[in-house]
């Protein structure tokens, strides 16, 4: 049986390490993003929307509804502001409503 190393690390230091070292971070944050933005935008709007993905600081969401991409399409500053200050770690620049 092999001797137990005595370092002790806490475990909200390893995973980060651990999402790095095994290149997860991307798929980390596509689901960070798909959580703020329900959380951002609340349920009427997820009942609309498709896909929510972020790629090269654009922020790029998928809805079924012409009309609600429209609305949203007038309030694209606010929204990337509020999605930018609930993504602590990605910077969201811009917003394409598709």
């Amino acid at each position: 049986m092999t001797k137990r190393e005595n370092d002790t690390n806490k475990i909200k230091d390893l995973i980060p390490q651990m999402l790095q070292e095994n290149k997860l971070q991307k798929g980390m944050d596509q689901i960070y993003v798909k959580e703020a933005w329900a959380s951002v935008m609340g349920q009427g709007v997820m009942n609309y929307t498709e896909s929510v993905s972020v790629k090269n600081q654009t922020l790029y969401v998928k809805l079924t509804s012409s009309a609600l991409r429209e609305e949203l399409g007038y309030g694209k500053d606010k929204i990337v502001k509020m999605m930018d200050e609930a993504l602590d770690h990605l910077k969201i620049t811009a917003i394409r409503l598709l």
